[in-house]
């Protein structure tokens, strides 16, 4: 008597297996079903916690083929260890993903005025834009914007975000920002003179930024009046190698860049 398989499933119809990967701390994945992404940081009774860039907690079953992987579908299983533990953070204060390759870039981009406010967003965000495949443009002026936005043309599948110093309302700038902001371009400013004045003064060895007559060169000003050389190049290195990680920073920056980076990255 021929032997059948109790599985009458044809071949063709079976799903392909998908690897199992042990949930360590720290691994980033994806739930399809939600599109949360985060890193896992516990793993217990069948279920794994992950924690977003933001430091929102969700809770999800391990079902098989329950989680993304890189884009690719993966079973979550118990690791060996799985005692909860938290995640190191990026100088941003997001979750820091071990061992990530950049992301292929996006069609977006981030476009930011002036080359020290470019430096700084570089060395606070520079790990989270690499794994969102953000590319961030230097603007040497906010004149030059409504030409870029024309040539860069932002649509549903490459935004543009800007960053701009000292966008005030009624000013030159403010107008330029809202002659090309659109469904597609954003553009934001922090409210300071010049990027140096979003260090906090307490990360320089401070007590607080001066201010300068109306007139002077604010950043020549500025090196005066704390009894620095008026190297202004020097004098920005030196702030800038005492930015460690956001809590240097002032909120007022910390906001507009991070929801730079969420227009750009957002799906559709």
């Amino acid at each position: 008597m021929r032997q059948y398989s109790p599985d009458l499933t044809p071949p063709w119809k079976k799903p392909k297996p998908v690897p199992e990967v042990p949930a360590d701390p720290g691994l980033v994945v994806e739930e399809p079903g939600t599109g949360f992404c985060g890193a896992v940081i516990g793993c217990e009774a069948g279920t794994v916690t992950l924690e977003d860039r933001f430091g929102k907690h969700r809770v999800f079953l391990m079902e098989p083929r329950g989680f993304l992987l890189e884009g690719r579908v993966v079973t979550l299983v118990r690791p060996a260890s799985a005692a909860p533990v938290r995640p190191s953070r990026t100088a941003s204060g997001s979750v820091a993903v071990p061992g990530a390759r950049a992301r292929v870039a996006r069609a977006g981009r981030i476009y930011v005025e002036g080359r020290h406010d470019a430096e700084l967003v570089e060395r606070v965000w520079g790990d989270d834009l690499r794994v969102e495949g953000v590319v961030v443009e230097y603007l040497e002026g906010v004149d030059d914007l409504p030409a870029i936005v024309e040539e860069f043309a932002p649509g549903p599948d490459a935004r543009l975000g800007v960053l701009v110093d000292h966008l005030v309302p009624g000013s030159k700038e403010s107008r330029i920002a809202a002659a090309v902001t659109s469904e597609h371009a954003l553009v934001l400013g922090h409210p300071y003179i010049d990027i140096w004045e979003a260090v906090k003064p307490s990360s320089v060895g401070i007590t607080g930024w001066p201010r300068v007559p109306r007139g002077e060169d604010w950043k020549t000003g500025v090196c005066r009046a704390l009894g620095w050389p008026e190297n202004t190049g020097a004098a920005w290195q030196h702030i800038l190698s005492r930015v460690h990680s956001y809590k240097d920073l002032q909120p007022e920056l910390l906001g507009r860049v991070e929801e730079l980076i969420d227009f750009v990255t957002a799906p559709e």
